[in-house]
């Protein structure tokens, strides 16, 4: 999954990207509204951890003109303001959670997997597809009942493709969702990652086909192998 951090103090923004990067997403990190609101514009992405207190635009403002474009991107409001008037206020702004600072970071991490577990499975703990069964959040997944054995990139690559399903997914947004601003992956990679997945697929009734000139497509088949079209 891919996360923006919008968030100025710079020891707590320190330490939310090392949680969300050892649970394997992509995290981007922003230290003010108007740097947030610029992403969120020029970039998809899976959550918004979003404080309400930044500079040159208030989060609160960000996010009023996050949902003014339709974007329903879940939010997780960090904040030191603790007053319900003000909790109720940003809920109703279109907040999805709502977390007060200081805040023991395992919770925070529990509520970052409900939100993409609500998103990105509409609800639903598991996704299936054949015999594969992913568990999203808990960067889990299994072919019948075996566990399948997956690299982070291989997993975000699998996630990537699963979360559209019946869709052709491109080059460019495999490679977004992969790589935060602080890492690179050439074409070369995704195809090694490419590769590495359909063969760990194998057997599972489900693999990727190769769309020519538009992408790759996640789909059921009898034999996970290399396919193309």
């Amino acid at each position: 999954m891919r996360i923006l951090l919008a968030e100025d103090d710079t020891s707590i923004a320190d330490g939310i990207c090392a949680s969300l990067r050892h649970g394997g997403h992509a995290v981007d990190h922003v230290p003010s509204g108007s740097l947030a609101d610029a992403a969120l514009r020029e970039h998809d992405y899976d959550l918004l951890v979003l404080d309400l207190g930044l500079p040159a635009l208030d989060g609160s403002e960000v996010l009023k003109r996050l949902r003014g474009r339709g974007n329903g991107t879940p939010v997780l409001v960090v904040t030191a303001r603790d007053g319900l008037p003000e909790r109720i206020r940003v809920l109703d702004l279109g907040a999805d959670d709502y977390l007060v600072k200081p805040f023991a970071l395992a919770e925070f991490e529990a509520r970052v997997r409900a939100l993409l577990r609500r998103a990105s499975s509409q609800g639903k703990p598991e996704l299936l597809l054949g015999q594969l069964r992913l568990d999203l959040p808990g960067h889990r997944a299994w072919i019948g009942q075996r566990p399948l054995e997956l690299t982070a990139r291989e997993f975000g690559l699998l996630e990537a493709l699963a979360t559209r399903p019946d869709r052709v997914t491109s080059r460019t947004q495999l490679i977004d969702a992969l790589c935060d601003w602080d890492q690179e992956l050439t074409d070369n990679g995704l195809d090694i990652a490419i590769h590495r997945l359909r063969r760990k697929l194998r057997g599972s009734g489900t693999g990727v086909r190769t769309i020519r000139g538009l992408g790759y497509l996640l789909e059921q088949s009898d034999d996970a192998t290399d396919e193309s079209a």
